[in-house]
């Protein structure tokens, strides 16, 4: 299938990459510059800001309550963003919706970003707050049940590598993982995947960007070889979380992501892995508003409540 045609509208105005330097603070003001103002937000029950303190530092949070309730599922969310962009409220409308159609308490991590922090600590405060999240459920009225984990892109990697962190650490309180076009292998040789060639250009997120865009956290010390930075380089995936993962068919990360899913479903984790025909790389935060590419937070929503621990 083609790319979606209201997406092409808005690729043809993008223009092509010039090869300039990548400014972070730049480029974190444009972002920042096109959040929508609060009034225009999707209306929850409650949105407050709140703050984890972990063994790592304090951690700003945002916790997204759907509707009043005597408890809830919680789901820990890391917003993506190359590891040096995004912010809770570049991604409020990504948690705002994983909250009303999952009915879960969402947590939403502000971690640190690199360049200015270097590797792990962006990682350390996401598995920091899922900790915290356990720890204080009470007080975040959590029903005991489900708490999950989820990201999209480099957000996807922090939830693959948190849920390896966890088991290898033995803590067995995360129950999903739900993956949304995840950046698992940070090793961009373009033959490794045939998607990175098949969607090379042309679909916004490009092959030959994969390496500047990350180099800010790989410079900062992460080690593409390192499974907690590239999740898909671990050997034995077996005792992880359930997971869903989802992929856009025109997503130079679609082979990878899909890949991983396999793995984990080869290893008897149970595992789903849906692809999106039409869809590109960040769809679900730059296109839900296309009923189509809302669609995953219903799926997200299908994969916890049918799978609810008892």
């Amino acid at each position: 299938m083609t790319i979606h045609p209201e997406i092409g509208k808005i690729l043809a105005t993008l223009p092509a990459p010039d090869g300039s330097p990548l400014d972070p603070a730049a480029m974190r003001a444009g972002e920042a510059a096109q959040v929508a103002p609060l009034q225009d937000r999707l209306p929850l029950h409650a949105v407050e800001e709140a703050t984890a303190v972990t063994p790592h530092g304090e951690v700003p949070v945002r916790i997204y309550t759907p509707a009043e309730a005597d408890a809830y599922g919680l789901l820990v969310y890391f917003h993506g963003g190359a590891f040096f962009l995004g912010s809770l409220d570049t991604h409020d409308h990504v948690a705002r919706a994983l909250a009303k159609e999952t009915g879960h308490k969402v947590i939403s991590v502000g971690y640190r970003l690199a360049p200015e922090h270097a590797f792990p600590a962006g990682l350390d405060d996401c598995y920091a707050v899922v900790r915290w999240a356990a720890e204080n459920g009470d007080s975040l009225g959590w029903d005991g049940k489900n708490l999950a984990i989820a990201g999209d892109s480099s957000g996807g990697t922090f939830a693959a590598a948190v849920a390896a962190k966890a088991h290898d650490d033995g803590f067995d309180k995360i129950t999903h993982q739900i993956l949304f076009y995840p950046s698992l292998d940070l090793d961009f040789d373009a033959d490794r995947y045939a998607s990175l060639r098949e969607n090379a250009e042309g679909y916004g997120l490009e092959t030959a960007g994969l390496a500047p865009f990350n180099s800010f956290y790989l410079d900062s010390g992460a080690d593409p070889a390192d499974p907690l930075v590239s999740p898909i380089k671990r050997g034995d995936l077996t005792g992880l979380p359930p997971a869903l993962v989802i992929a856009a068919e025109h997503d130079p990360l679609r082979d990878e992501a899909e890949l991983y899913g396999q793995r984990l479903k080869e290893a008897g984790v149970d595992a789903r892995v849906s692809r999106y025909a039409g869809a590109n790389h960040g769809f679900v935060q730059n296109f839900s508003w296309i009923p189509d590419f809302y669609r995953p937070f219903h799926e997200a929503a299908g994969f916890l409540n049918a799978r609810t621990v008892k």
